[in-house]
């Protein structure tokens, strides 16, 4: 395998930056009145500006070369066969398969996985709608009227953001509360002045064996039990989502209230999966099932059009021009929509667990930059938070913005057509990308009456690249369009770097040491230690602090 930046299309694109890079913002759009029209596509209802990178027709020419290059085409040709491309971990990547339609069959060791995914879902259906229509009932024979998703990272973030950003469709006497930390007061908090007989637990666990949901679902069970005294209740107020049926059973779980999960699907990329059961629960199945037609909608863009028309391609082509050739070390993820304030964590893991590696498939050091560090916060909360450093800081900071056409939840209305609220928080959105794209000249600035001494500090350098994806609305088909679209753009990115994005093995050092740590901690005894001196250090002085009476 070659890396990336031996190939012709990454010279040309170095040659290239040498002549853009000091090209300006302001410059591009001046020499093309068409500009912002031009750079947009449209998929899977979401439309997208990027008319405000950093580029030209060249650009989008060398970049796309690239992505053929690396064979983009086949690599996703590959995904959507099942071929094993998560070569280090020897599976195939299927999360596109969780929303295939049923009658299109995929065979994988000769059973097809639509067909079975078409199964889980009917049967989490079937359990939601009785959980909703409050058939379901615990062990003193009331109805269900909360629920708490045990897990940890994938298995946590997508369902407890997808809660979030469709709380509008929600069933409202029905309470959802995610539980990952491992910190015992999540579960405290979570749990607090709750009724046992009214609560069901989901354990989101793919072997039933990782140890911070393990150690959160046996402190649940020890709750539960606490007020409902009798062993099987256990069955009438967990659940899992697994692939263990015998720990499962052991915990104490009926073998039909166990979802089963694939070895093809990875954590980071489960949410429209059994682990989209509390999802389910809130929204019901029919919302649940819109979700994954809007995800759908976007594998199929990303399966069949042309790299230059390709949302997901063109996105991701754009993050390893931001962070390769411009520099930029992060990216900042806007949505100007309350209900999205947990869609930048939700990315984190994707994007930073996908592509935060150093090798090649084959081994070998990448030789440049990968993944960027991604973080952000919803609008208009940002902008008095951390915006300065966008508008004037020394790094550059690529952007995404988020917007709807229309919000859920109309405040300040002009009879009943314009949501003049709604009007101001998007003309936030709008006022945001054009400020970092053209900023304001010193001579802007003085013809203003600036006093000279301040004339610097008012500056706003512009030229900061952002990206500005709308929808008509936040609905759960607009939902499961974005995160099909950040997924596909992930991987757009691993195969221009050439790495497995679907393995995460930088998690597992630290998770083997803890484990060794805890059994260390566990022993009264204070056996001898054998980490670093530092390590040593802070474990003799966490055994002192905690022989304290607080």
């Amino acid at each position: 395998m070659n890396a990336v930046s031996t190939r012709s299309a990454w010279q040309g694109l170095m040659t290239h930056h040498a002549h853009i890079g000091g090209t300006h913002l302001r410059e591009l759009f001046a020499a093309d009145p068409e500009r912002g029209t031009r750079w947009t596509v449209s998929a899977a209802g979401l439309y997208l500006d990027y008319s405000k990178n950093r580029i030209d027709g060249e650009t989008v020419g060398f970049l796309a070369e690239l992505a053929r290059d690396c064979g983009l085409h086949e690599r996703i040709a590959a995904m959507f066969r099942g071929e094993v491309i998560n070569t280090t971990e020897q599976r195939a990547v299927l999360q596109t398969a969780l929303r295939a339609p049923l009658g299109a069959p995929l065979w994988l060791h000769g059973v097809d996985v639509v067909a079975q995914v078409h199964a889980v879902l009917d049967r989490m259906a079937a359990f939601s709608e009785q959980i909703r229509a409050g058939a379901w009932r615990g062990h003193t024979g009331q109805p269900i009227r909360h629920v708490i998703n045990i897990g940890i990272g994938g298995s946590d973030l997508g369902p407890a953001m997808a809660y979030e950003a469709l709380n509008h469709f929600s069933q409202r006497d029905l309470d959802l509360k995610f539980v990952s930390n491992v910190d015992g007061t999540a579960l405290a908090e979570a749990t607090r002045g709750l009724d046992a007989g009214q609560t069901l637990f989901i354990v989101c666990s793919k072997s039933f064996g990782t140890l911070e949901t393990l150690t959160n679902a046996q402190a649940a069970r020890a709750w539960s039990l606490r007020q409902l005294h009798d062993e099987a209740a256990v069955a009438r107020h967990f659940v899992a989502v697994s692939t263990n049926a015998e720990a499962t059973a052991a915990f104490g779980i009926a073998p039909e209230q166990m979802f089963p999960l694939w070895d093809w699907v990875g954590g980071r990329y489960s949410m429209a999966s059994a682990i989209g059961l509390s999802t389910m629960i809130a929204i019901g199945p029919a919302h649940f099932r819109d979700m994954l037609a809007g995800m759908r909608a976007m594998d199929e863009h990303f399966r069949e059009a042309p790299i230059e028309h390709n949302m997901p391609a063109l996105m991701g082509l754009l993050a390893v021009w931001n962070t390769d050739f411009l520099g930029a070390s992060t990216q900042a993820v806007l949505p100007y929509a309350q209900y999205l304030s947990r869609f930048p964590a939700y990315l984190q893991q994707l994007t930073m667990e996908s592509n935060g590696k150093h090798v090649m498939r084959d081994g070998r050091p990448v030789g440049c930059d990968t993944s960027p560090i991604v973080w952000g916060e919803p609008g208009t909360n940002g902008q008095h938070s951390f915006y300065q450093l966008l508008h004037q800081g020394t790094r550059l900071v690529p952007c995404d913005f988020i917007g709807f056409g229309h919000g859920l939840n109309p405040m300040g209305t002009d009879g009943d057509r314009v949501d003049r609220q709604h009007d101001l928080l998007m003309a936030n959105l709008f006022a945001q990308s054009e400020a970092l794209a053209f900023g304001k000249t010193a001579s802007e600035v003085r013809a203003e009456g600036v006093d000279e001494a301040l004339v610097p500090h008012r500056v706003f350098e512009g030229n900061r690249p952002s990206n500005t994806i709308l929808a008509r609305q936040l609905t759960p088909h607009a939902l499961g369009a974005l995160v099909a679209l950040y997924e596909h753009s992930v991987f757009t990115q691993g195969v221009i770097w050439g790495i497995d994005s679907f393995d995460q093995w930088g998690v597992e050092l630290g998770k083997v040491l803890a484990e060794r740590t805890a059994a260390e901690l566990a022993d009264t005894g204070n056996p001898a230690l054998y980490h670093d001196s530092s390590t040593n250090a802070l474990i003799q002085r966490y055994r002192q602090l905690r022989e304290e009476r607080p």
